[in-house]
């Protein structure tokens, strides 16, 4: 086939194509006239009730990809390009407004519970003129001169239809006018001189005419900016009727995925990694309080980052360098609701986007998630109805060694911490520390009363003697320390080392720290670590750091040990509870 027949059908199927659209679109068609589109659907639900004070027939649609938009109709072709002409003519609508198809809308968001694509056509309404205006001639330009955007209302109209706005509506443009950069005042929904400077300052930098007022396509362009960083996370109301919440989720990175009460999950199935997790609880004042500090436990909730509770409610935000969260609950009609967002940390400006969509548009609906919900799931000490509890990355053991609560402990425990803390929750600090010998010494942030403080041995230990150790073997799983019983091997480590004891007794990691007692009850050194290395010793071979070189590092800080004057052999009930009352568990946490 030459290149000249293949040009001549391709013009032919063209020309048939275009007949065959001609053809399609006729006067009887049933169309509607968009008149705006955008990003979030608290703005369009907000756009449409605006145009619902002006228009009749307004509804507004999903449109997919995260967009909404806003319609009036349906129409017969004929009318509905009557009614285009005529509110574009007027100002009423924006110039781009167009005729659309209803195949084009989705799920019907506005008027909220209408399903109005099935319908039939309506008449135009009789406000509309039938004469056509003549079209306006395009504005003349000056060479190396910005051509300035047609405004689409005068300023008299931007005036009238400035004044429907509602408070929050205004608030939202004094908040978008700051996320551009043009205006650093309160966020009061009050126009004075600062928003109006702001508002002309934004005009002139995007071409519009510098009036100080904001016409209806001014607004709708400035907001369009604004909510551009939410494009693809695909806000839209998600109802959960069993929680009894309904609210925007950003739905192309979360999905249900089940129910523990009080909470109803929402995972990741995005690129991103957020999650949503509503809660929904029958309860008072004291469940409101329970569930602040529960919170405050979980991974979800890293530590740092500001809280507030009231009588009523409570706001968590927690981040570290891989996530940040936010929770909000309140206690309304005896039920305490709310929701979490959980969002990669560096994406602050969506992050805040996000949430502040969320908490605008959550709603409370009748009911409250049945505290049997998901009571066949998998359980774990370590979980809170599926949430991980916040975890150390190290938990060793440690012991009292003076009435203010210094604790020492070994020094494998503190290093490369951001926070250590003392028996889970009290926060404290390394006073002194000899990783030469692998000890450190602690100081708790606020004072402590212990049980027992270590009462220290001055003599040397006898050989073959019996000996035990008192540890969190289990680093934490059980709620106080255990004793593991052995002998003294040798007052010499293996290569002969003078301030380190050899101990037959099979140790724990997490007994490293603890005290090392004598018959008597007297401490006469601290479990040392297992060594680290290519060389694997029996199990029941432990070392346990001598007291003289404890008392070196215990002067240098200023630390005044008790010596022992306890004889005789102690009743293990007596040794137990010593034991128990001055061991502590260490934690390391990131």
């Amino acid at each position: 086939m030459t290149r000249i027949l293949q040009v001549f059908l391709v013009v032919i199927l063209a020309l048939s194509q275009i007949a065959g659209t001609a053809q399609a679109q006729s006067a009887d068609d049933v169309v509607w006239v968009q008149i705006e589109a955008q990003p979030s659907l608290a703005e369009a639900t907000a756009r449409a009730r605006v145009y619902a004070g002006q228009l009749e027939d307004v509804n507004g649609f999903s449109l997919g990809g995260g967009w909404y938009g806003i319609a009036v109709g349906p129409y017969r072709r004929a009318d509905a390009e009557q009614v285009l002409r005529s509110y574009v003519r007027d100002r009423i609508v924006p110039r781009d407004s167009f005729i659309q198809l209803s195949e084009a809308f989705r799920q019907q968001f506005w008027p909220v519970g209408a399903n109005v694509l099935n319908r039939g056509v309506l008449e135009a309404p009789a406000s509309v003129e039938t004469a056509t205006a003549p079209s306006a001639p395009e504005p003349e330009t000056v060479a190396d001169e910005p051509t300035l955007k047609p405004t689409d209302e005068t300023l008299a109209e931007a005036r009238r239809s400035e004044r429907i706005l509602t408070a929050q509506e205004r608030k939202d443009l004094q908040i978008a006018l700051q996320w551009a950069g043009y205006y650093d005042a309160a966020i009061d929904g009050s126009y004075g001189r600062g928003t109006r400077n702001s508002m002309a300052a934004w005009q002139e930098a995007n071409n519009f005419e510098t009036t100080g007022v904001l016409t209806t396509l001014q607004r709708a362009a400035l907001l369009k900016q604004y909510n551009a960083v939410l494009d693809g996370l695909g806000l839209q109301v998600v109802r959960d009727a069993q929680a009894g919440i309904e609210m925007i989720m950003p739905t192309a990175e979360v999905g249900f995925s089940r129910y523990e009460a009080p909470f109803a999950h929402y995972d990741s199935t995005g690129d991103i990694g957020a999650r949503v997790i509503l809660i929904s609880q029958q309860g008072d004042q004291n469940t409101l309080f329970g569930l602040y500090e529960i919170m405050q436990t979980l991974e979800i909730v890293p530590v740092d980052g500001p809280r507030q509770r009231n009588n009523t409610s409570f706001e968590l935000v927690g981040e570290n360098a891989r996530i940040v969260s936010q929770t909000q609950v309140s206690l309304q009609d005896g039920q305490v609701k709310g929701f979490t967002l959980i969002w990669p940390a560096g994406d602050e400006d969506r992050r805040r986007r996000v949430v502040a969509e969320m908490a605008k548009s959550f709603t409370r609906l009748p009911g409250a998630l049945d505290p049997s919900a998901g009571s066949d799931a998998e359980q774990a000490i370590d979980l809170i109805s599926g949430l991980q509890i916040r975890q150390p990355k190290l938990s060793r053991s440690g012991f009292f060694i003076d009435g203010s609560g210094a604790v020492l402990t070994t020094s494998e425990a503190v290093e490369t911490c951001g926070r250590l803390t003392l028996d889970g929750d009290t926060e404290a600090d390394v006073l002194a520390q000899d990783k030469n010998n692998g000890v450190a010494i602690l100081k708790p942030r606020v004072s402590l009363a212990p049980l027992a403080v270590a009462s220290f041995s001055i003599g040397t230990p006898r050989l073959q003697s019996e000996v035990s150790v008192a540890g969190y073997s289990y680093e934490g799983v059980l709620s106080a320390a255990t004793l593991t019983y052995g002998k003294l091997a040798d007052v010499r480590g293996l290569r002969g080392e003078e301030n380190v004891n050899r101990l037959d007794l099979k140790a724990q990691p997490g007994d490293a720290g603890g005290p090392v007692f004598d018959a008597s009850g007297n401490v006469v050194g601290m479990l040392l670590p297992k060594p680290q290395g290519g060389q694997e010793l029996p199990q029941n071979v432990s070392f346990a750091l001598a007291g003289t070189s404890i008392a070196d590092v215990a002067n240098q800080a200023g630390v005044q040990l008790t010596a022992a004057d306890r004889t005789g052999t102690a009743a293990p009930r007596d040794l137990r509870i010593a034991a128990q009352g001055m061991t502590v568990l260490v934690s390391c946490w990131e």
